[in-house]
């Protein structure tokens, strides 16, 4: 503890000699109290005037003491939240390596066109005239979505990926319900390979997930998925490219037996990145995919927000996507179909609805804004890029790091923990010596079918700069492991604002609310 009470950055005394600063600041890196801790009685950010005329009906149920928040000014509240912002890492301070995630830049372009009047105010509950710009943008970004996939259907209503991967499921649930197949087909097909939500979304809707292994190469084994399939399977829930960073190179003739088998085939598309502009899954006979905007199309993860997991559909899911949905009238103006009653006059049999209201207007003004900026060329050039840059990390670290896999990746480069074997250093030492190099570690243990496994995709966004210094960092790093600097790994993070905490205990024992600490003198 300082002299005023408050914790000493452990920041300032590692790697740094024994010195100490009064406040716990270390010049730019300044210790940040919680927001309780900052509480000054009486302070207020706003002064309101007592309405005239008022009076409360609350009786003997009015609040005679404080409410127990802190009571901050408004400065005190800017400087907190500026200071804990600076404490995060971002796309926008540095290389954002995690595997599976696309965390790449997105275009300032994009985030002033989602803040144009009418798409950054609009409501949902405005009359459908008022808003035929919003729907226009919706049909047009549906269009390019089915442009870029080959696929006859589409529905942009899902919040995120794994509300996308429910709304396919529940798209397959019905076309088995219209077949009067339902009951008979109550079993999944999931490979090792695929994303983790993927097994978790067929649960959710009581089906049978059956695991298929993956073979030596990473990818499905085609004879052990063949040898699953039957009357009573649904679907196979597969991920393409996968969570190994790898193309299924069978994908055609899965589809094949999938179809063959009566059952319809679901792609997880979340690393639609490394393929879109090259790729169409509807050739390759996919059935349903979501594609999550907030990946593929710019805005990294939700930029901190929301996201959107739109789904596209074959001709056979294509009547059974959810409501609602825009179509253009022959005038050139644009509807949204709600009722089931609109779409059976549509032609159309939806399965219900996601989500009370259509989607993420933001998030689709982004994407339409990423799309068009770049056209059919630029966005090629996106998977083309992201493929080029993650084979260039696994081709420069291949010496240094052991690749889980013999050959070339997708847009991202896999590796275990074989490279760390005898050095007394674990995956996750590996990953917190990196924030200590200044960089968020790469996903790291996923995915499950190799051991202590380090997923990088540096993304298209990246410069051949940036990607050779994170290179070189992994490089001297893994060296130093090699040569028995355990201790640069074991105590790591050394510079960060906190050191490492025990995350066993904050998983068994989370402290989910802000208590007071007792005063000075009587802990002395």
């Amino acid at each position: 503890m300082n002299k005023q009470g408050r914790p000493t950055s452990i920041a300032n005394t590692a790697h740094g000699g024994s010195h100490s600063t009064f406040t716990g600041n270390k010049a730019l890196e300044l210790e940040e109290p919680l927001l309780f801790e900052l509480d000054n009685p009486g302070a207020c950010g706003v002064d309101l005037d007592e309405p005239e005329g008022y009076t409360s009906h609350l009786g003997p149920l009015a609040r005679q003491g404080r409410i127990g928040l802190p009571s901050v000014s408004e400065p005190e509240v800017v400087r907190h939240f500026v200071r804990l912002s600076s404490k995060n890492y971002s796309i926008d301070a540095g290389l954002y390596p995690l595997g599976s995630c696309t965390m790449k830049h997105n275009p300032r372009l994009n985030e002033k066109m989602a803040r144009l009047p009418g798409f950054g105010d609009v409501h949902p509950l405005q009359p459908q005239k008022t808003v035929q710009g919003a729907l226009e943008l919706m049909y047009e970004l549906g269009h390019w979505l089915k442009e870029l996939t080959g696929m006859p259907g589409v529905t942009l209503s899902p919040k995120a990926g794994a509300h996308g991967e429910l709304c396919g499921m529940m798209a397959i649930r019905a076309a088995l319900i219209a077949r009067g197949e339902d009951e008979q087909r109550s079993r999944v097909l999931v490979p090792e390979s695929a994303h983790g939500t993927n097994p978790a979304t067929a649960a959710l809707l009581g089906y049978k997930v059956d695991a298929i292994p993956a073979n030596a190469e990473g990818r499905v084994d085609l004879e052990a998925f063949k040898a699953k399939l039957g009357p009573d399977v649904a679907a196979i829930m597969l991920t393409n490219p996968n969570t190994c960073g790898l193309f299924e190179r069978d994908i055609v003739e899965i589809a094949k037996a999938v179809h063959e088998a009566g059952a319809y085939f679901y792609c997880d598309g979340a690393n639609f990145n490394a393929i879109v502009g090259r790729v169409r899954p509807g050739d390759l006979g996919i059935d349903a995919m979501h594609i999550n905007l907030h990946k593929t199309f710019s805005t990294p993860h939700g930029g901190g927000g929301p996201g959107a997991g739109p789904v596209v559909f074959s001709e056979a899911l294509a009547p059974f996507a959810p409501l609602p949905y825009v179509v253009k009238e022959k005038d050139g103006s644009f509807r949204l179909v709600e009722s089931e009653a609109d779409a059976k006059a549509d032609g159309t049999s939806p399965f219900g609805r996601m989500t009370a209201f259509h989607g993420q207007m933001g998030m689709f003004t982004r994407a339409l804004s990423y799309m068009l900026s770049h056209g059919s060329d630029g966005l090629r050039q996106v998977a083309e890029d992201s493929v080029l840059n993650a084979n260039y990390v696994l081709a420069s670290l291949k010496d240094d790091m052991s690749p889980s896999f013999e050959g070339p990746c997708m847009h991202e480069a896999l590796f275990d923990d074989r490279f760390l074997k005898g050095t007394g250093v674990e995956t996750l030492d590996f990953a917190k010596a990196m924030i200590d190099e200044g960089y968020h570690p790469m996903t790291m243990y996923f995915p499950l079918v190799v051991h202590g496994a380090l997923l990088i995709e540096p993304t298209e966004t990246e410069s051949k700069q940036s990607i050779d210094l994170f290179i070189a960092t992994l490089k001297d790093l893994a060296r130093a492991a090699k040569s028995n600097d355990k201790a640069r790994f074991t105590g790591a993070p050394y510079m960060s604002p906190r050191r490492r905490l025990d995350e066993t205990a904050a998983a068994r024992k989370p402290v989910l609310r802000w208590a007071p600490s007792a005063p000075r003198e009587a802990a002395e």
